[in-house]
């Protein structure tokens, strides 16, 4: 397989990153030019493209992917480094999801060009009110600390929020989602090409948590959108 002019981007957070929707519960994406790495290289897309579970199913990655070949045209690949139940404190710098990360980014920009990063992470840190406060603060630190040595601080990211279900997982466990949102938005506001994709109106598998397979798909498409819109502005 040619692996010539593929714009890669980096999957990081957790499992709403890493994808839980059913597999089977809406149409696979199959396309020749959308690919994802694998410890042998790239491999034509199928899902899971994050198998950091066994159940590990449908996610935001693929339809971002097609509807960045719709648009742009070219080959698209898919860096899977997500690990579903993580919080920041994990993803700090030096440790093994970070180093995990550095790794499978630096294997990918040996055939591809980093074009982006898509985030989904919090529910982890919603659980006090000190880990939401925490969050901008642990975030700034992780990702300059990543883009910088992979050297790619300029490339367009893309946050995602928490979906508004999250307040009913367990409880309320997760009753601080509001101020990571909040943080999330604080840090797409005040970064350089960093945009942030809506959660409103998507809905839930029945943990209350995940977001179900028709909600990633469309949180994909919003990931695309708020994606092509830097882009836009930085006149690319």
């Amino acid at each position: 397989m040619s692996t010539a002019n593929i714009q890669s981007f980096l999957m990081l957070g957790q499992s709403n990153m890493a994808g839980r929707g059913d597999l089977g519960a809406v149409p696979d994406i199959v396309h020749p030019d959308i690919l994802m790495l694998r410890d042998q290289g790239w491999v034509p897309m199928r899902e899971p493209i994050n198998p950091d579970r066994p159940f590990a199913g449908v996610g935001l990655a693929a339809s971002f992917a097609e509807e960045f070949v719709k648009t742009y045209g070219g080959r698209v690949g898919l860096i899977p480094c997500a690990d579903g139940g993580t919080c920041l404190d994990q993803w700090a710098v030096g440790g093994g999801l970070y180093n995990q990360a550095l790794r499978r980014a630096r294997q990918a920009q040996q055939d591809s060009r980093i074009a982006g990063i898509l985030w989904h992470q919090g529910e982890n840190d919603s659980h006090s009110q000190a880990d939401a406060d925490a969050y901008e603060a642990k975030f700034t630190r992780i990702m300059d600390s990543l883009t910088y040595e992979l050297g790619i601080a300029e490339v367009p990211l893309v946050l995602g929020e928490i979906g508004e279900f999250a307040g009913q997982y367990q409880n309320g466990r997760c009753r601080f989602f509001p101020l990571v949102n909040q943080a999330l938005h604080r840090i797409a506001q005040s970064r350089p090409r960093c945009a942030i994709a809506s959660a409103a109106g998507l809905t839930p598998r029945e943990d209350l948590i995940h977001f179900d397979a028709p909600s990633c798909r469309e949180f994909g498409r919003r990931y695309f959108a708020a994606y092509q819109r830097l882009r836009v502005v930085a006149g690319v």
